[in-house]
C-alpha cells in the first residue's frame, strides 16, 4: 500500500521535533449543500526542526512514532513571511532607551540641566 501524501500549513513548533500541521479541505453539507470548510491536524516529525509556525510544508505517512505522530516531513514547500511584531516592538524599544540614556549623557558631560523642556528635546 503506498504512503499518503499530503501538503499543509505548520501551526506550532512548540515540541522539540514535532510540528502541528493542519490540513485544510472544503466539502459539501451532505443535507443543506453549504460549503465547510474542515480541517485535519496532523502531528509530523522534524529531524532537523527545519520549519518554523506559518511554513508550507509536505508530509508523508510514516510508522507510529508517539501516541499522536504517524507523519514525517518532507520538505518545506514555502517559508512563512510573517512578521514577529513582538520582536519589533522589543528592538524598538531597546532602541528608544539607548537613544534616551545617550541623551542623559550628553547632558551630564555638558553640565545641562536634564529637567528643563529645553534641554530634554521634544518627546517620542
Amino acid at each position: 500500500m503506498p504512503k499518503r501524501v499530503a501538503t499543509g500549513t505548520v501551526t506550532s513548533a512548540a515540541a522539540s521535533k514535532t510540528r502541528r500541521v493542519e490540513i485544510p479541505r472544503v466539502t459539501r453539507h451532505p443535507k443543506y449543500g453549504r460549503i465547510l470548510h474542515r480541517r485535519t491536524i496532523c502531528h509530523v516529525h522534524d529531524e532537523h526542526e527545519e520549519s518554523a509556525p506559518g511554513d508550507l510544508v509536505e508530509i508523508v505517512e510514516c510508522r507510529p512514532r508517539s501516541r499522536l505522530k504517524r507523519w514525517e516531513l518532507v520538505r518545506i514547500v514555502a517559508k512563512s513571511t510573517a512578521v514577529d511584531v513582538a520582536s519589533l516592538r522589543s528592538g524598538a524599544r531597546a532602541t528608544r532607551m539607548r537613544e534616551t540614556a545617550a541623551r542623559a549623557e550628553d547632558s551630564a558631560a555638558t553640565g545641562a540641566d536634564a529637567t528643563t523642556h529645553a534641554a530634554r528635546g521634544p518627546k517620542p
